[in-house]
């Protein structure tokens, strides 16, 4: 079987994702990570230059792990080389970047961004059930979960809008709320932060309403439910339940149902088995046998796709058009949110 292989420039903690989940996919390996300083402890083979990696390993393609101010530079020097980058979101920190990243390598071909929510078990789920027609056309989402370009994205996938130009209003507010877990871990004793809110309307040109929700920290406070809703033109998807007009006079409130093994009696291991609607399959667990949480679940998919489209036998796992167009719209969030104005998303040079 042949083997695709990858390195990765960067070693925090987004970079341990791709270390650890890649070699434990059929076909692919990871080889080798790029460091500007000397690390204990890694799994592969450190360099500590983009030059020495690139000769010794010689992989497949890269991913950039590394912050949004340096990431472009980076993708311009490997596209340059004719790699493959998978780049980390967002591609660049500002709109300026997104041109001039976009004006050098947009039209290489061969830039890919590591959005990963659309792919998530729940997330993949209910962007099939919108795009089977259970609920209509879509018309609005709210999405309260994750930040910027990551609601963004889902926004835009479960709208199934696009990269049309948009309009953006935002509010900012603050509040005081009990901050009781972090990436760190567990706070002991809990404080209390004052936790500022962004809410923002997205309407997109031709039709398509995202609003946007999120408070600080809510990606670890588990005192933030996620929300998310879809409305269509013949009823509700509202997180895992969906209401609609099934015929005249005929309303239906029907859940969209995870089966989860590991529980009770269930001894075959604690996993993420399917998501279904009804007698439909909405999902299904590819990586069964592994116990990944749903992110390690959507990494991994998106890493299985970053080498079947290096291989030329898949599709683009998600477009570097995309990820600008996602970022470029969560710019306008904060923009609107930080003038009280509205704040216009244009067509880009990406389409």
């Amino acid at each position: 079987m042949a083997v695709t292989t990858f390195a990765i420039i960067g070693t925090g903690w987004r970079a341990e994702f791709f270390w650890r989940i890649g070699p434990a996919l059929d076909g692919l390996d990871c080889v080798g990570m790029v460091s500007r300083r000397p690390q204990e402890g890694l799994p592969v083979p450190l360099y500590l230059s983009l030059e020495e990696c690139l000769r010794s390993a010689r992989p497949d393609f890269v991913i950039s792990a590394v912050p949004r101010t340096v990431a472009p530079s980076l993708v311009v020097d490997l596209v340059e080389r004719g790699i493959p980058v998978l780049t980390e979101t967002p591609p660049a920190p500002d709109l300026a970047g997104l041109h001039a990243l976009w004006h050098r390598v947009g039209g290489a071909g061969l830039v890919q961004v590591a959005e990963q929510y659309p792919r998530m078990p729940s997330h993949a789920a209910r962007i099939a059930l919108v795009r089977s027609g259970v609920i209509g056309d879509p018309t609005r989402a709210d999405v309260s979960s994750t930040h910027q370009y990551h609601a963004v994205s889902l926004i835009r996938a479960v709208l199934g809008v696009g990269r049309r130009p948009a309009r953006v209003r935002a509010v900012r507010t603050a509040a005081p709320l009990a901050d009781p877990l972090s990436r760190a871990g567990w706070a002991d004793p809990v404080p209390v932060r004052q936790a500022v809110t962004t809410i923002a309307t997205i309407e997109f040109e031709g039709g398509g309403l995202g609003l946007y929700d999120f408070t600080d920290n809510q990606w670890h406070n588990q005192l933030l439910t996620r929300r998310l809703l879809v409305r269509g033109t013949l009823g509700e998807l509202s997180d895992q339940e969906v209401v609609r007009l099934a015929a005249d006079r005929t309303i239906i409130r029907s859940p969209v149902l995870r089966r989860q093994t590991g529980y009770d009696l269930d001894l075959t291991g604690f996993d993420t088995d399917h998501i279904t609607f009804g007698p439909d399959v909405l999902y299904r667990n590819p990586y069964q046998g592994q116990r990944w949480s749903d992110e390690e679940i959507a990494i991994a998919g998106l890493l299985a796709d970053m080498a079947a489209w290096t291989d030329g036998t898949g599709p683009e796992p998600y477009a570097l058009a995309d990820g600008c167009h996602d970022h470029a719209i969560s710019l306008a969030v904060e923009e609107a949110a930080g003038t009280g104005g509205p704040a216009e998303v244009v067509a880009g040079p990406w389409g």
